[in-house]
């Protein structure tokens, strides 16, 4: 609902389209089969959830280097995913009193998993498959978490190469996690 003064909102640089179309990418990245099947990520909730917000954190980050319209386009990916985070939690009959403590959590989980994600891989590719073990495998299967470890890296390095107005304009892609012969 759009109120008759909202001339206090600030003005999206983006289209909601292609906001959509970018959180469409996110959200179809973290769904492939791959993760779940061949890299140990629980098909779960909370591993699709932590999938999530590992594709929208390689995304903030690199989104934090674009000069102009970068802070923007972040602020308006975060609020979409938080959009989307309401209306699943509600999908599955989460009471109005309950939802907002849920988003609560919701948003305490993506802040210390961008702490620790910027931390480790900012130190080393040991550093961050630790923290991907811990925060997506639940603590177990370090040689899966390695294995995504080196897929953040290089979809890391594949969004440092994309150009400012391709991301703006949500004209990339993630990497493939693994190639056909099983490799990264």
């Amino acid at each position: 609902m759009l109120w008759p003064f909202n001339h206090f909102r600030k003005p999206r640089l983006a289209p909601a389209g292609t906001i959509e179309a970018i959180y469409g990418m996110i959200v179809t990245q973290a769904r492939e089969p791959i993760f779940y099947r061949d890299l140990g990520v629980p098909d779960t909730v909370n591993g699709r959830f932590d999938l999530l917000l590992l594709h929208l954190w390689l995304l903030l980050r690199r989104l934090r280097t674009v000069a102009q319209g970068g802070v923007e386009l972040s602020q308006a990916l975060f609020d979409r995913f938080c959009e989307d985070m309401d209306d699943n939690l509600r999908e599955m009959g989460i009471g109005d009193q309950t939802v907002p403590k849920r988003m609560r959590a919701f948003g305490e989980a993506f802040y210390g998993r961008v702490q620790a994600y910027d931390q480790a891989i900012d130190t080393d590719a040991e550093a961050l498959a630790q923290a991907i073990c811990k925060n997506i495998l639940n603590g177990v299967g370090l040689d899966h978490a390695r294995k995504l470890a080196s897929y953040a890296q290089a979809a890391n390095a594949d969004l440092g190469q994309t150009g400012d107005p391709a991301l703006l304009l949500g004209s990339f892609k993630f990497p493939a996690p693994l190639r056909e012969d099983g490799t990264l």
